[in-house]
Order: structure tokens, then sequence, then C-alpha cells
């Protein structure tokens, strides 16, 4: 951690990123009924990718490295910002609280989408740690300490969570975007909907919301930031106790559905 913060090469990088993606500022387009919101963060990411040594080069390996151990501070003081929007907004949170709790139950919709696709498309006992949930730290530490990261399981959860590092904010910020111009939902009800576990994540829809509907952009980061609190807290015991089991029942059934056969109880017999 101390290395990251004496790289200068990796701060200056980022504040070139900062001033070009600020300097764009949002950019929105209509796409059919609705509007896209294209954000600054947005912008950074992708020239943060392509910065890297897959790409231009500007930053090496080890400058990647030293990038993700320095992600929890920066979202530590990002939380921190997002506490001083939830102080006023307390009396709302907690006429909001039975929704914000019983939300958690909407987790369970990766598993019923997830399943069925993983075992469609071939994996095995993979499946388990990448549909189990969205797969970020707390669900890798859990299915790290339940079957091992160097199982099956574990490459499942960390293939899904490296493609939600890679990928999850942009995909949050565009489904914000398009939910929120079909005119279905309440932007508060999106709010909530935002906090999955991630802060990235959390952080790039409530932004592109917040920019949609700015006079309600307190409630909608308040919201989103109690969310996403809760499913941190309250997440990890959602995955132990319904998601992991019924991650395995399903995954027994579409497994005997496409071989024939019933799977191996070992994630060994699989490997």
């Amino acid at each position: 951690m101390i290395e990251a913060i004496k790289n200068w090469k990796l701060h200056i990088l980022v504040l070139i990123f900062v001033i070009i993606a600020e300097w764009i500022g949002a950019f929105s387009f209509p796409i059919g009924p609705g509007t896209v919101v294209l954000l600054p963060m947005l912008y950074a990411l992708i020239m943060g990718i392509l910065s890297g040594p897959k790409f231009l080069r500007l930053a090496s390996q080890k400058d990647m490295v030293d990038a993700g151990s320095l992600v929890g501070v920066t979202l530590m003081l990002l939380m921190a910002k997002y506490g001083t929007t939830v102080g006023p907004n307390i009396p709302m949170i907690l006429r909001t609280s039975p929704a914000l709790i019983l939300q958690e139950f909407g987790n369970l919709g990766t598993v019923i989408i997830g399943v069925p696709v993983a075992v469609y498309l071939g994996l095995k006992r993979e499946t388990i740690g990448a549909a189990h949930s969205i797969a970020r730290e707390p669900n890798v530490a859990l299915i790290g300490d339940i079957y091992g990261l160097d199982t099956p399981e574990g490459r499942g959860v960390m293939g899904v969570y490296i493609c939600g590092t890679v990928f999850g904010t942009i995909f949050f910020g565009l489904m914000a975007t398009f939910a929120a111009a079909l005119g279905i939902f309440h932007p508060l009800a999106l709010a909530m909907a935002s906090g999955v576990g991630s802060a990235s994540m959390m952080t790039a829809s409530v932004g592109a919301l917040s920019a949609m509907f700015p006079d309600m952009a307190d409630k909608i980061q308040a919201l989103g930031a109690a969310s996403n609190m809760l499913t941190g807290l309250d997440g990890v015991y959602m995955s132990l106790w319904m998601a992991l089991p019924m991650t395995e029942w399903l995954y027994r059934k579409f497994y005997r559905l496409k071989y024939g056969t019933q799977p191996s109880q070992t994630a060994a017999g699989e490997a």
C-alpha cells in the first residue's frame, strides 16, 4: 500500500484522466423513448483500461497492481462523501427500511437467471461460484472459505469478479439510464436497486440517475448509499443461507437436464 502511494507516475496518470474526463463532462443522447447519460467516470474508466500494458502501455503491470491496491482507499473517501447525504435523509431512509431489506430477495434473481445460462454455456462446478451472486469481495471471501479459491467454484467466482470489475461500472451506468427512461420505476426505487454491494457500480448507477433527475439527486444518493451499506451487511448471510443452497439445487436440476446424469458431488470430480 505504501509503495503504491509513492507511485507518482500512477498519480499523474490518474490526474490527467480525471482532468480530461471532467473537461468532456456529462454527455447524453436519445435512444428510443429514453436518454442515455454518459458520465465522466465512464470516460476515466475507459482511459484507464486503454492505458494498460495490453493497449497503449502507458502503465506497466506493476502500476496496475498498485492502482488496484488503492481502490479500497478511494472508495472509503467516496462512501464518506455519500455519508454526508445519508444523515439529512435519515427520516426518509427509516420510512423505506422495509423495502431496503426486502429488496435483498431480489439478489436471488442472479441465481435463477445465472445458473441455467452457466450450465448451458458448459460450466460445471464453476457455476456455483459464478452464479450465486454478483461476486464482489464478500462473496469471493465466502466461496474461498467454503470451497477454496483453487477450485472450480473459486475459478467461477473470480471470473465473475474480474468481469464485474472491468465491465460492471459501464453496465450499471447504462442500465440505470435505460431503466429510468422506460418510466416504469420511480427514480428512488432505482436508487435503492443500485446498492448491490459494489461501491463503484452503485456510484455509476446513482451518478447517472442524479444527472437525469437533478432535483432528486440528494435523495437518490442517500438511498443508493444506504442500500449499498445494507447489502454489504446482510448480503453475505443471504448468500450463505439462501443463494448458495438454491444455486446447488438448481445446478443439479439443469445439469441433469443437459447431460442426462447427476453431477459429481465433489468439486474435484469435475475439475
